[in-house]
């Protein structure tokens, strides 16, 4: 899947991802899942298709979590990191990104460092303003969960971030939308059809 996508042959990577999640699915192996989802995700993000990446490359992290897998996490964070920078979220890119490195240099990946500096994600983004109040589409992602009443625990399971990255997400929603609470901001998020 990687040799075929790294040549831009994306019918063949999606082939191979195919037989890969055929296996995953005949031998409930959680170790083939993972490469599966993982696989699924980077064609997804190789074939201009955030939203499916993003979907895929979480499934797989949470499945190398499980694991205690922490090079393939880091290796699919890295890819989260690119799938949100296509989707316009660039505090996610940046945290993404950033817990890949951390990971790398911790286990001492050196090829895995060096790729990674090579990765070209331009910093003005900010520019880009993204939805209502100028939410990243974390941050909108984030408010959406708030606005059906979950707590910061929930969202940071289902979006398998860390709690604190969830409360970060949300101390940054309240000032960019000028309220002080997750019920003002639900009505700003109703008020303005975010959910």
């Amino acid at each position: 899947v990687e040799i075929h996508g790294a040549a831009g042959d994306l019918d063949e990577a999606a082939r191979a991802c195919a037989d890969l999640t055929h296996m995953a699915e005949a031998g409930e192996i959680p170790f083939v899942a993972a490469l599966a989802a993982h696989a699924a995700g980077t064609i997804a993000r190789l074939g201009d298709d955030p939203a499916a990446a993003l979907a895929a490359l979480r499934e797989a992290l949470a499945l190398w979590r499980e694991l205690d897998m922490p090079y393939e996490a880091a290796r699919t964070r890295e890819q989260l990191g690119l799938a949100c920078h296509a989707a316009g979220d660039r505090d996610g890119c940046e945290l993404e990104l950033e817990a890949s490195r951390l990971t790398y240099t911790e286990l001492g990946a050196v090829d895995d460092l060096i790729r990674l500096a090579a990765v070209d994600i331009p910093r003005d983004l900010d520019a880009e303003v993204g939805p209502a109040g100028g939410l990243t589409g974390r941050e909108l992602e984030v408010l959406r969960l708030v606005a059906t009443g979950q707590t910061n625990r929930e969202i940071s399971a289902d979006l398998v971030i860390s709690e604190h990255t969830v409360a970060r997400h949300v101390q940054n929603i309240f000032a960019k939308l000028g309220v002080s609470s997750r019920a003002a901001a639900t009505s700003f998020a109703y008020q303005h059809d975010l959910v």
